[in-house]
């Protein structure tokens, strides 16, 4: 069955780093875009930054745009997301998901993402920004 397991999650003081890491297993990585999503408390979905299924192409949302960066191994199965000089509103779970196909969708202005946007979802892990 389809896995999707998150790590490197933790607690980290503003302008500090973390690299947070998804292996995944039980369906052909290579041939589905995949992406990270947060949530916040008392917030909903974001998706933070979404990848082809190649890698070739990336998507950022405009509140991470130059801090962090998305990246896949087709070859170790696995996700990633760079997360630079982080911020206290970057406090969140987040999420590995993958999508259906292995293209990054439209974006759709007004769109309330939800769990239905992807196939797939990890179990999340938690970060937080903190002095």
């Amino acid at each position: 069955q389809v896995q999707l397991v998150e790590s490197g999650g933790g607690l980290v003081q503003p302008g500090g780093s973390l690299r947070l890491s998804c292996a995944v297993s039980g369906f052909d990585f290579s041939d589905y875009a995949m992406s990270w999503v947060r949530q916040s408390p008392g917030k909903g979905l974001e998706r933070v930054a979404m990848v082809t299924s190649t890698g070739g192409t990336t998507d950022y949302a405009d509140s991470v745009k130059g801090r962090f960066t998305i990246s896949r191994d087709n070859a170790k199965n696995t996700l990633s997301l760079q997360m630079n000089s982080l911020k206290s509103e970057d406090t969140a779970v987040y999420y590995c998901a993958k999508y259906y196909f292995p293209f990054i969708p439209t974006s759709r202005p007004g769109h309330a993402l939800s769990r239905a946007d992807f196939d797939s979802w990890g179990q999340g892990t938690q970060v937080t920004v903190s002095s």
